[in-house]
């Protein structure tokens, strides 16, 4: 099941630090002056054998004229309505502010686990000057410094019990899920697959939350698609686009075996659709490309190639992935599309043996074995595929720290050459062996 945690809070009180913290990287920029965060920030975090997306919203303000603070407190609202749990952050040293009070007065009505967390709380004096925070009528809180990583333990022990647990069941249908940007064409799309023959579909609700899984027996493939396109109330859109089709693709993508992200030819491969690709990536989700709407674009003799060059520099490392050029409205390979989602379903469920494993890999390591490091040599004596629902490889080998990046992109491109693993992120460890 999908686990969203979103961080919440006036500017200023630590809310990207405590990200940067809970997904162990420095992703969000992190300043003194209040309300930088302005984009969102989106990370994977674990804790006690439990994964969850964390999102980093920016800060609440009311009764403020800056547009940017407008919108953060609009994206905030949206973000405490699509999350599964909230963590409230206040700052020790300013105590209570009337923000503060705002913020807690609609986290109240909240029908989620919120979780208050008492920020800089660095030293034993300032614990004493926490219990102020009583007053907001939130309850228990819990004092931290996301600073130096005190007390953050006893949050995510506590958040972590009431995330649900993940169920993963053998042999149900693939699960693919239409992402993008609003009007890249998603809705034309799934119209154009459903087509009129309506008795070859079943909407089934509350699979996810606003979202719809169809049923799609047809032409020799039975898959369940998610429909991320138009799943919300006119009335209820006045929030940001562009934040809510990420915060959409957030949830259909940790419930889905297969991203399909659909890109508007007529306006390139943008940031947005660059996030959303890093989103399927980040969650071990099998990626295929769509540039939809190609029937508008003037073609010349190197077209394609130039437009695919240019996609797959954008999400390098990860280039190993399928990319079609579609149109929704002439029906134009959309039935390849679906064809190459199913392969890419199959290459991330796919065992490889762990003796042909063995055979070809280290074959292939011992011809060019990583290079020596302070006159050292690295030896891999030993490999095998992890028991995980994506395709993660170990290589045991003596001296495993001196194993760098770039041969590890070397090990995965082999790794994908001899075993077709198309469109599917995959992970390598090296272990002492």
């Amino acid at each position: 099941m999908s686990n969203i945690v979103a961080i919440v809070g006036r500017p200023n009180v630590g809310k990207s630090t405590l990200f940067n913290r809970l997904v162990q990287r420095r992703e969000a920029i992190v300043d003194s002056v209040s309300g930088v965060t302005r984009d969102r920030h989106y990370g994977k975090s674990d804790w006690n054998g439990k994964e969850f997306s964390v999102i980093d919203t920016g800060g609440y303000v009311v009764g403020s004229d800056d547009i940017f603070e407008e919108e953060i407190r609009k994206q905030v609202q949206l973000a405490i309505e699509e999350s599964d749990i909230i963590v409230f952050v206040v700052d020790v040293e300013e105590g209570i502010t009337p923000m503060d009070t705002e913020v807690a007065n609609i986290l109240r009505k909240v029908k989620k686990p919120v979780f208050m967390a008492v920020n800089k709380v660095d030293n034993s004096m300032r614990v004493n000057d926490a219990l102020e925070f009583y007053n907001l009528g939130l309850g228990e809180y819990y004092t931290i410094s996301s600073i130096n990583g005190g007390g953050t333990g006893e949050l995510l022990d506590a958040l972590t019990e009431k995330l649900e647990d993940e169920v993963n069941i053998e042999n149900e249908l693939p699960r693919f899920a239409v992402v993008g940007r609003p009007n890249a064409g998603k809705s034309s799309f799934i119209n154009a697959l459903i087509g009129e023959e309506r008795n070859i579909v079943t909407d089934i609700a509350g699979t996810t939350r606003d979202s719809i899984d169809t049923k799609y027996n047809r032409f020799g493939f039975e898959f369940n698609l998610i429909d991320t396109a138009g799943i919300r109330k006119k009335s209820k859109v006045k929030e940001d686009l562009e934040f809510y089709s990420v915060m959409r693709a957030v949830r259909a993508i940790e419930h889905c075996d297969v991203a399909i992200l659909v890109v508007d030819a007529t306006r390139g491969f943008e940031g947005q659709d660059e996030n959303i690709f890093w989103l399927a990536e980040k969650n071990k989700k099998g990626v295929i490309i769509l540039v939809n709407k190609w029937d508008l674009i003037e073609k010349e003799t190197n077209t394609i190639r130039d437009f695919e060059a240019k996609i797959r520099r954008e999400v390098a490392p990860f280039t190993d992935v399928p990319i079609l050029f579609i149109s929704a409205l002439t029906k134009q390979r959309i039935y390849k599309a679906i064809e190459t989602a199913v392969e890419v379903f199959k290459n991330r469920k796919k065992r490889i043996p762990t003796s042909k494993l063995n055979e070809t890999m280290l074959d292939i390591v011992k011809q060019n074995g990583p290079p020596a490091i302070k006159g050292k040599f690295v030896k891999i004596k030993y490999c095998m595929q992890l028991p995980t629902p994506t395709p993660q490889f170990v290589f045991f080998c003596n001296l495993p720290q001196y194993v760098k990046e770039p041969y590890k992109r070397y090990v995965e491109n082999k790794l994908r050459e001899n075993f077709n693993l198309h469109g599917v992120p995959i992970v390598i460890y090296f272990r002492q062996k």
